[in-house]
């Protein structure tokens, strides 16, 4: 079994119908707590690590295999509790795949987000995973400005064409990375020649392998 981590219900079906699409058989069992990420925006991510922690013991006695982080602000905290809290199984961010992915697209990438909090973690994990891979990087970040209020009332469909509009103002990138695996849905409206990333597929790719694999 595969516990996601999300501080959005939204991520529920859209996990579920990647899983249908590509898993089939993998259980999901999805822990939803938006407060952790209205806090770790008013606080800072490391201000939720107690509560993250509980949620990746409370996965690990429910019998999961492995747990995937779906918040992108709050993934490296998941693994750093993880390491420190000797969690037992694979603790994931989901969005690690996809940066590994920019940085083999080349050295320019874009780190698009719609949450100020989101930029500086992916920024971060772009650069590790260049480290990982011995490539030279260079992250540049974009906020989408007015995004995150359109996603907040609802408005999904408002909120992915103004992503996928920011997305296509980029020309001079190797790779785009949508930081939110919110924003999956925008990678299909982008014109711009510049490959779009996203994180949910290969997210959950890795998490069902690492759940199977335990």
């Amino acid at each position: 079994m595969l516990a996601l981590l999300h501080t959005s219900p939204v991520h529920v079906p859209v996990f579920d119908a990647l899983r249908d699409q590509a898993h089939a058989g993998l259980e999901l069992r999805h822990f939803v707590d938006e407060d952790l990420l209205t806090r770790a925006r008013a606080q800072g991510p490391d201000a939720v690590a107690d509560d993250v922690r509980a949620v990746l013991a409370r996965a690990v006695a429910e019998g999961a295999g492995a747990v995937l982080c779906t918040c992108s602000t709050l993934g490296a905290v998941a693994e750093t509790v993880a390491r420190s809290a000797a969690a037992g199984v694979p603790v994931l961010r989901v969005d690690r795949p996809m940066a590994a992915a920019a940085v083999a697209a080349g050295p320019r990438v874009v780190v698009l987000a719609a949450l100020k909090s989101t930029l500086g973690p992916t920024a971060e994990l772009v650069a590790e995973e260049a480290a990982r891979a011995g490539r030279p990087v260079a992250v540049r970040t974009l906020l989408v400005d007015g995004a995150w209020d359109r996603f907040e009332v609802g408005d999904t469909d408002g909120y992915v064409r103004l992503v996928a509009a920011a997305a296509d103002t980029v020309t001079d990138a190797d790779a785009i990375v949508l930081a939110q695996a919110s924003m999956a849905p925008a990678q299909h409206l982008t014109t711009t020649p510049v490959p779009v990333l996203s994180s949910p597929a290969p997210g959950l790719a890795a998490g069902a392998e690492a759940a199977r694999g335990h």
